[in-house]
């Protein structure tokens, strides 16, 4: 089986690169931007760079492929979304057999979230493709959150516009495991949630990360224009303010309270634990 992976340069798609390289019955394609340093992919991993901006290079990339892991593009939305559509067509085109895609918790074109949106829209363009898929719908990321919480760490206190609201956090490497073991079976045509074992609050998730830490910390919500103006003025670039701001409005929606068995199904394993990722990362 030929298998192709997009974003294999990131933490993700290399990860999932990693997961499928190791098997004997695949042929693993790194699709990247850009050429990357020796010893950054596996040995027998062939390389083909093709960026998402590039429809000529993604159909090179994707031509005798069986599988397609679609890992998304980053960036605005509307650029993302451009990308993904070309990253369908050319699948499309080359006749892929079956596109496991990465996709959220809350894809949903009436989230506040700008990546739910854009998520719900990829899943559509690939539903109306005709070509086979099958959606791994990922929570929030434990390592993602972490860089909130590291901060946390230092000053005792978590300060997020997130209310009341849950999060079913998941580690990165659970999502890569779900990714390859999607793409090794046949199109299911349908989302499996994949999430962490436990939905919590930023109150619970502060006081986990206090004990795997041993640190104090503190969850206080602060209104959401006072997270906007205390980002802004830490220099972060605009878009991902805006990026952050609609995501924590989806997260006091309750868009990421959920907790589903699909990874257990797939994978036959557990979900990891934010505690277990914290006290690992101690």
């Amino acid at each position: 089986m030929r298998i192709a992976v997009t974003g294999a340069a990131g933490r993700l798609g290399g990860r999932v690169v990693q997961l499928l390289a190791d098997r004997a019955d695949v042929d693993v394609v790194a699709m990247t931007r850009r050429k990357l340093p020796a010893g950054a992919i596996p040995p027998q991993v062939e390389v083909a760079v093709a960026d998402y901006a590039d429809p000529s290079a993604l159909r090179a990339a994707l031509e005798g492929v069986d599988t397609l892991v679609f890992v998304s593009s980053d960036g605005p939305d509307a650029q993302m979304l451009l990308h993904h559509r070309n990253v369908v067509a050319a699948a499309k085109a080359e006749r892929v057999g079956h596109v496991a895609a990465l996709s959220s918790v809350d894809a949903d074109t009436a989230s506040p979230f700008c990546y739910a949106v854009v998520n719900r829209l990829t899943e559509d363009l690939l539903l109306a493709s005709g070509v086979p898929c099958s959606f791994a719908r990922a929570s929030l990321y434990i390592e993602f959150f972490q860089g909130w919480l590291t901060e946390a760490r230092a000053t005792g206190l978590l300060r997020l516009p997130a209310a009341d609201g849950r999060i079913s956090l998941v580690a990165r490497d659970d999502v890569a495991r779900a990714l390859a073991a999607l793409a090794m079976g046949e199109p299911t045509g349908r989302h499996h949630d994949i999430t962490g074992p436990e939905s919590t609050d930023l109150a619970g998730i502060a006081s986990i990360a206090a004990e795997a830490w041993e640190t104090p910390v503190a969850y206080v919500d602060i209104p959401a224009d006072m997270y906007c103006v205390e980002t802004a003025a830490t220099g972060l670039d605009p878009w991902w303010l805006y990026a952050f701001s609609s995501m924590f409005a989806s997260v006091r929606e309750q868009r990421w309270d959920r907790v589903r068995d699909d990874y257990a199904q797939l994978t036959g394993h557990l979900p990891l634990a934010l505690h277990d990722v914290l006290l690992a990362n101690k």
